[in-house]
């Protein structure tokens, strides 16, 4: 009978051992690379929003953007409202079709 710690283990197998191992560590230091990341960039400083936005009467917001020297509100009304950000005054209004 052969006993089966004196079986020699075949070439390909080990290789095969090996490169699962290899790529075990590989994925590990990927999921703590993306994790690190995730964290240091979630947690920065977020965006300056205005304090307040002085709407017309009437008017309700469902949506919000912004660009570098402007922000815009879009109404329930179909309207867009474009603000200056730095005094705050409606710029343009726009009505969508």
């Amino acid at each position: 009978m052969v006993d089966p710690t004196d079986v020699k283990e075949p070439a390909n197998l080990r290789f095969l051992r090996r490169m699962v191992t290899v790529l075990t560590a590989v994925m590990i230091c990927g999921v703590l690379v993306v994790t690190a990341l995730l964290v240091t960039r979630l947690s920065g400083k977020g965006p300056d929003l205005p304090q307040t936005v002085n709407l017309p009467d009437g008017t309700t917001a469902s949506a919000f953007t912004q660009g570098d020297t402007w922000y815009a509100i879009v109404t329930t009304d179909n309207q867009i409202l474009i603000y200056d950000r730095l005094s705050g005054k409606l710029r343009q209004t726009l009505t969508i079709d």
